[in-house]
């Protein structure tokens, strides 16, 4: 953007701050080509399995006589799991969802009840969350939202906004309004004169004011006290500057800063602030060009490097977003939010014959998401979704079938060597992502006791190669009548993968090997 070169171009911004932590500055982080950028090797791998190559023959014999004695073919369901899915979203930016003749009990549960969602979405003010200081008043639309996600068995993701101008109400609470100073935002929001957009007197708060940090800091603290590595959690949106904390106030020109490097400091101690709150659950940082310069691209960069995740609001955007989500490193996942039709003749927008949803769900999976929102932007309702559906079915199919990661344990080659038997996987992913975390395989007894367990390098296989790993066994144990699973590591929480085959899996989704019709073994 103009105001980002033009800035650059006059040296104000030098090197600045990271956070306001001691020892963890950096320099100013530009746009720069993704793809082989160096970001670090990713999360560290505490057992990682010997992933060859694996000789077979002299001089090496590195798995002398292995053959291929069972293979997989991929499956055409839809194989739920962490850190992938299609998003139902219960409250948005206009907050909790209201439909006309139905109670908000009765809206969120049609709205989980929605078969394509796998999770679920829910947006929150921070003046919603907390009324006083030291103690969270959580509002009856994520209580219900929390209940029934544990009913259907579906997890839960979200954002706290610290502005919003589409509701009338401030975001903050009044005990930060009555301390912290607020600044006018300069310059007009065009568009629908009737819309609260337009009609309300934009400010933003001093952010870097000290009552503001000590009372955020508090605030995250309280929610990560109760929902970090909650069961129910997905992942969190990162808190950013600006409108929906998207990290932006455009069209403003102004912000509440006295400068760039002020609010670049500031957004990277609070990003500090929730990564050392957040340790369980996964942070999603918007990947929003830096209009308003506060640091965003210093942000994100932290965000990898902290193995953290990626997301944005749209996906017909700035060819720089594009390059983010599509070329980040194999084990950083990607939330795609884009607003769909609601089947209505006016919102299908039929091109060619092509639907716009059908076009943007063709787009999603181009830059290899691991998330898609189910959502009619401000019309939040079951219905609506619903409509669609039943009219164009199969985008959301072919997605919802897609997205993320897919596993399956393609090849399977067996051997003997030094009185051990033993294994070679060669796993591959069917899905349009890698794996967003540490992949661990598990070789059990059928009783259930781990033998031998390693994991791959992080974000592999990636999409259509094959990742091998070695797994030896125990003097004289068989391979055939094992079971091999597989788990995904996502700081520190082990998450449950089932195979995505088509052979048959045993009910916690893991594969019993056996010598298939065809093979060596056979």
């Amino acid at each position: 953007m103009f105001h980002r070169r033009f800035f650059l171009k006059s040296g104000a911004l030098a090197t600045v701050a990271a956070s306001l932590k001691p020892g963890s500055s950096q320099a100013f982080v530009p746009a720069h080509l993704w793809d082989k950028y160096d970001f670090g090797s990713g999360p560290f791998v505490k057992d990682r399995l010997n992933q060859g190559p694996f000789p077979q023959y002299p001089p090496e014999e590195v798995v002398p006589g292995s053959s291929v004695v069972m293979a997989t073919t991929p499956t055409k369901e839809i194989v739920p799991g962490f850190g992938k899915g299609l998003i139902t979203y219960i409250a948005g930016d206009l907050l909790a969802p209201k439909v006309p003749g139905e109670t908000l009990e009765q809206t969120i549960e049609k709205l989980v009840q929605i078969p394509m969602g796998q999770k679920l979405y829910i947006r929150l003010t921070w003046r919603e969350l907390q009324k006083q200081r030291g103690k969270l008043e959580m509002p009856d639309y994520w209580k219900l939202t929390l209940d029934l996600a544990k009913k259907y068995n579906k997890r839960v993701a979200f954002r706290v906004f610290l502005s919003n101008p589409d509701i009338p109400d401030p975001a903050l609470p009044d005990f930060v309004l009555e301390k912290v100073p607020m600044v006018k935002l300069e310059g007009t929001w065009m568009g629908d004169p009737k819309s609260v957009r337009h009609q309300k007197v934009h400010q933003e708060p001093r952010y870097d004011h000290p009552f503001f940090q000590e009372a955020f800091r508090e605030f995250d603290g309280l929610m990560a006290a109760e929902y970090n590595g909650h069961p129910l959690i997905e992942f969190m949106d990162t808190i950013m500057y600006g409108f929906w904390g998207e990290g932006h106030t455009w069209p403003y020109q102004n912000t509440p800063f006295p400068d760039s490097t002020t609010a670049t400091r500031t957004w990277m101690s609070m990003l500090e602030t929730q990564i050392g709150h957040w340790t369980r659950t996964p942070l999603v940082t918007n990947t929003q060009p830096d209009y308003s310069l506060v640091g965003n691209s210093d942000l994100l960069d932290r965000t990898i490097r902290s193995h953290n995740w990626l997301r944005t609001d749209t996906i017909f955007i700035e060819n720089e977003q594009i390059e983010a989500l599509s070329n980040r490193p194999p084990w950083i996942a990607a939330v795609c939010e884009v607003g769909m039709s609601d089947g209505t003749p006016t919102s299908l927008r039929i091109e060619e014959g092509v639907p716009h949803t059908e076009n943007i769900i063709a787009h999603v999976m181009d830059v290899g998401a691991n998330y898609w929102s189910l959502w009619n932007w401000h019309k939040i309702n079951a219905d609506n979704i619903m409509r669609y559906y039943r009219q164009y079915p199969e985008g959301i199919d072919t997605i919802a079938r897609a997205i993320g990661y897919k596993v399956r344990p393609s090849f399977i080659w067996a051997y003997s060597k030094d009185g051990h038997n033993g294994i070679i996987v060669g796993v591959v992913n069917d899905g349009i992502a890698g794996a967003p975390g540490v992949l661990r395989l598990t070789l059990e007894s059928p009783e259930g006791k781990a033998l031998v367990s390693g994991c791959l390098d992080p974000g592999y296989p990636i999409p259509h190669q094959v990742r091998q790993g070695q797994m030896i066994l125990p003097p004289g144990v068989p391979w055939k009548g094992l079971k091999l699973k597989a788990e995904l590591e996502v700081k520190g929480v082990c998450y449950p993968v089932p195979w995505a085959c088509r052979q048959k899996l045993n009910s916690d989704g893991s594969l019993t090997l056996r010598a298939m019709k065809g093979f060596a073994e056979d």
